[in-house]
């Protein structure tokens, strides 16, 4: 018989097993916390059940199986009492007593889910999108609003067109992207190549218009049904999170990368500091970074790491190279000089990863579209501007080396990935299939192929740099927006969403992939995979959240 509320009881679970030819009893462990998740008399696959104990910083997560099942293992919740959460669009927990783990025993907990009061406060980006009328051009204008909070917030909003064209937009043009509502930061200046005058303004007014008649602009409710997306099944139910909070809700932690030593290091999107997170016990370390230049907006965005396990970062606004050595905690900058430390200047990606090659590390300038190359030894900084004279937008957003350190770029406003030869400076530009696909972040693998996510194109994308040619892979649902992909130890892909709160893990033999869908909302960027581990695990910052999230897959 189902239970309608939480039923917490505690038993002392023993496993017995027969050693083949010796008649000797060995008892094995159960699970610290197990029980069943059911709405009325039906069983509920695919609901995320949260567990944290009374105060820490850590989250332990598992998914209920096809028979609404739930188990987390005894080696990963300690004993003591734990408060509960669950993830199921549509539903609530129907009681959210906390319950008490004891060593070497299993708790039991039934949870009863009712139906949500409130489901727009559930929805995902990507569920808002799904749910409202209009075009994919139309409803393409927002994919730019979700780096610094969800859709929710304009769409229970009550502005009208006008509003929205004469206040909101500005303003919010105003703010850089590392801004959050806990956290904003205004512009010094715009970007080189973007939009300007008339051309701007007509961009405005469709936007303002959309949303207008989407909102709640004179309306009590929404003119159009609610969507959601399906829980998980089957894979995507077989693993376990583990969430870390950090000290500060205005910590965004932009890129997350593990090192040799199994610390996870991150880059603080809003704020000057680099941060460690030991993941063994939780500690979170900052490491305060220098202002270069005053009155400026303030954070940090591409983390990579040379061959020599020092970390290199881009200081955005500030303009600025930076070098950690994680054995001496030392830093030392490279902030641009002269004309080109403009104040639109914005260098957010630094790759070093071919630096031992030749000694020189490359960066992108987001202010006017530029590639930079520094000299280690000399502190000479070279400067390209591929699409100087070119009429616009573009945008270089990544800058990934090739195993002789040539540098490909991608351009973020286009469908281009671009290459700048190492030794004779020669730019090349290569058209990807999908048209306006919008290439964001990516990695170099051993065999030089590029793969990048298609923020606009909900595919992942890969360029053979030895051939030429690029080879596609649809990610979904529709409006899933991968910003960075990975490959790991198995040739397998792994991508996060910016709107679904889903990773997915795709194979790239078969084509067949896998959707995890993570916790709670989780505003993805910047996406890691530990090989060290079998399976590999997954490292991911909520840039919104201020926390660190570890995906383990069970298979």
């Amino acid at each position: 018989m189902l239970h309608r509320s939480m039923v917490t009881s505690v038993s002392f679970l023993v496993f017995t097993a027969l050693l083949a030819g010796t008649g000797n009893v060995r008892a094995q462990a159960g699970p610290a916390l197990a029980g069943k998740v059911s709405a009325g008399q039906d069983a509920l696959e695919g609901v995320l059940v949260s567990a944290k104990r009374d105060g820490s910083t850590i989250t332990v997560t598992v998914v209920s199986d096809k028979d609404g099942r739930y188990s987390f293992p005894a080696t990963r919740l300690e004993p003591g009492q734990y408060s509960l959460r669950i993830r199921a669009v549509g539903y609530d927990l129907g009681n959210s007593s906390p319950v008490s783990v004891a060593a070497d025993k299993t708790t039991t907990a039934d949870l009863a889910l009712r139906k949500t009061d409130d489901l727009a406060a559930q929805l995902s980006n990507a569920e808002w999108l799904a749910s409202m009328p209009g075009t994919d051009a139309q409803k393409g204008q927002l994919l730019n609003c979700v780096g610094c909070h969800t859709l929710e917030r304009p769409l229970r909003s009550n502005h009208s067109a006008d509003d929205f064209m004469n206040t909101v937009l500005p303003r919010m043009q105003g703010y850089v992207n590392q801004s959050i509502p806990a956290h904003p930061q205004l512009r010094r200046a715009e970007r080189l190549m973007e939009e300007r005058g008339d051309q701007r303004v007509q961009v405005y007014r469709a936007a303002a218009e959309f949303l207008a008649s989407i909102n709640l602009n004179s309306r009590p409710q929404w003119n159009f049904e609610l969507k959601t997306l399906p829980r998980p099944t089957g894979a995507a139910t077989r693993v376990i999170y583990t969430e870390y909070d950090l000290p500060r809700e205005t910590i965004s932690p932009h890129d997350v990368i593990v090192d040799r030593s199994g610390m996870v290091w991150y880059s603080s999107f809003g704020e000057q500091n680099l941060g460690r997170l030991d993941p063994k016990t939780g500690k979170v370390t900052e490491f305060p970074i220098e202002e270069h230049k005053p009155g400026f907006p303030t954070g940090l965005l591409g983390l990579r790491s040379d061959r020599d396990g020092n970390l290199w970062l881009g200081n955005m606004y500030q303009a600025t190279i930076v070098k950690f050595d994680p054995g001496t905690g030392k830093f030392k900058f490279w902030p641009l000089q002269g004309d080109e430390n403009i104040d639109a200047a914005q260098i957010n990606m630094v790759s070093p990863q071919g630096s031992s090659i030749d000694g020189k590390v490359w960066a992108q300038n987001n202010g006017f579209a530029g590639v930079h190359r520094l000299d280690i030894a000399t502190g000479k900084i070279e400067t390209w501007e591929p699409f100087k004279g070119v009429p616009g937008p573009h945008n270089i957003y990544d800058v990934i080396p090739d195993s002789r350190n040539n540098v490909y770029f991608t351009d973020f406003r286009q469908r281009h990935i671009g290459r700048i030869d190492a030794k004779s400076g020669e730019i090349k530009l290569y058209e990807i299939p999908t048209p306006a696909s919008a290439p964001r972040r990516g990695t170099m693998d051993a065999q030089d192929r590029l793969w990048f996510g298609e923020y606009r194109g909900d595919r992942i994308g890969m360029l053979d740099t030895t051939t030429g040619q690029f080879k596609e892979w649809p990610v979904s649902p529709r409006w899933s927006s991968p910003y960075d992909v990975i490959t790991d130890k198995n040739e397998e892909a792994w991508t996060g969403s910016m709107l679904s709160d889903q990773v997915t893990r795709l194979n790239t033999k078969t084509g067949e992939a896998v959707n995890y869908l993570l916790p709670r909302s989780t505003n993805i960027r910047r996406v890691y995979v530990d090989n060290s581990t079998t399976p590999v695990t997954f490292w991911v910052g909520s840039n919104h959240g201020a926390s660190i999230v570890k995906l383990e897959p069970l298979e």
